[in-house]
């Protein structure tokens, strides 16, 4: 009942997705395909994949994450005869068996989220044809390009992550409001007056850094990239090295999608009481076996936060280090993932009406798609915006001076 409740909730309050919906329900544009899913398992995933389903695909759909499943959800879905494969706390075996059961359909498209569905299907799944899928986040991009540099991705995939509808809003709003809902759930402390160090300002850490601004902390930025460091300074936050930053912090919220950007040498300069967070899709950007080994004594002072005990101090780790929006919070706001996956539902139409002209390769969100959204999500909200004139529109198309 509570999970029908949470679908029903998300359902009306994504009316992009909802309109797709009803136009996939007339239009079947995925009759006779298979659509393989790997995303967090909660209430706005479920309406994406009942979307599909009502545009005609089978579907199966499992979680991207071993924390960031709803049970409730999962147990609606199922009863409404989806085909889900996940719950909150999986071990590791559970989650790749998970997968596993997505790709033993052999889906003709898939839905990945950081990259393990795809990586499957080229390690351990090499038969299956693959008309082409979705990669949902930074990680799994980052992954994509990799496997395309080195040669191997042998089907196309689209970067959903970097289309406009998508990261400028999900990774930038929906990250800093859902990291926030996360830390507060978790802890039940005060943001404001507090040093949060954010690991990272790409639009992530933007987000991060501008809700805790707005919290009332007081921010630094630690980067690698000198453009996205000069940009952060700009705009008003303090930005030095992880190792001066850690001495000052409070708390510290990373968002990279780099292994062991908070480790040893780090914890040893903290304060008594600092907070760890990630915001990363993996959980490997704060060193735990660093934190573990530094550690004398460990336990679980409360629910999802555990408390390494060093002797000379205590630190405290959030969510076992895995993405804090999710584990103790709700995951973005469900109007941003309405835009989120209105790309999602849209590219994988694209695919499956184009994929036979389509190479094996990384391609970026068709911006017709990023348009068709943001004109949908505009007249959601009941916005409207002018238009040119066709004088203004030769006008651009002119390279004379005054004409």
């Amino acid at each position: 009942m509570e999970g029908e409740k949470k679908l029903e909730w998300a359902k009306e309050h994504m009316d992009v997705l909802s309109s797709i919906a009803q136009r996939f329900s007339r239009e079947k544009p995925f009759k006779g395909l298979k659509i393989g899913m790997a995303l967090h398992v909660e209430a706005k995933t479920g309406i994406l994949a009942l979307t599909l389903r009502e545009g005609g695909a089978k579907v199966r759909l499992a979680s991207c994450n071993p924390l960031s499943t709803d049970n409730d959800v999962v147990g609606a879905l199922q009863d409404m005869r989806l085909e889900v494969f996940a719950r909150k706390g999986e071990t590791r075996e559970e989650y790749y068996e998970n997968l596993y059961h997505v790709l033993e359909m052999e889906p003709d498209i898939i839905i990945d989220d950081g990259g393990d569905l795809t990586t499957l299907l080229h390690t351990e799944y090499t038969d299956i044809p693959i008309m082409g899928g979705n990669e949902e986040t930074t990680t799994g991009v980052l992954r994509l390009k990799v496997m395309k540099k080195k040669g191997i991705l042998r089907f196309p995939m689209f970067d959903v992550n970097d289309a406009k509808m998508k990261h400028l809003f999900d990774n930038r709003y929906g990250t800093g409001q859902s990291v926030l809902d996360g830390i507060m759930s978790a802890t039940n402390l005060s943001i404001a007056g507090k040093t949060v160090v954010v690991a990272g300002y790409g639009w992530c850490g933007r987000g991060v850094a501008m809700r805790m601004r707005g919290m009332g902390a007081n921010v630094i930025v630690t980067e690698v990239n000198p453009v996205k460091a000069i940009e952060a300074r700009m705009d008003g936050f303090r930005v030095m090295k992880m190792i001066h930053a850690a001495e000052e912090a409070d708390m510290i919220i990373t968002t990279t999608g780099m292994k062991d950007v908070v480790r040893e040498e780090h914890f040893n300069v903290m304060k008594d009481g600092c907070i760890l967070a990630n915001a990363g899709h993996f959980d490997n950007e704060i060193n735990k076996n660093a934190l573990n080994n530094l550690a004398k004594r460990k336990r679980e002072i409360r629910r999802y936060v555990e408390e390494y005990d060093l002797g000379d101090k205590k630190l405290y780790l959030l969510g076992d280090g895995r993405l804090i929006n999710l584990v103790a919070g709700q995951g973005h706001p469900v109007e941003i993932m309405d835009m989120s996956f209105s790309i999602q539902a849209l590219t994988a139409e694209y695919i499956a009406k184009n994929h036979e002209k389509l190479e094996e390769r990384v391609y970026p969100v068709p911006e017709e798609i990023d348009y068709k959204v943001a004109r949908l999500k505009l007249k959601a909200m009941n916005i409207e915006i002018d238009e040119l004139t066709e004088e203004q529109k030769r006008y651009l198309e002119e390279w004379k001076e005054g004409t």
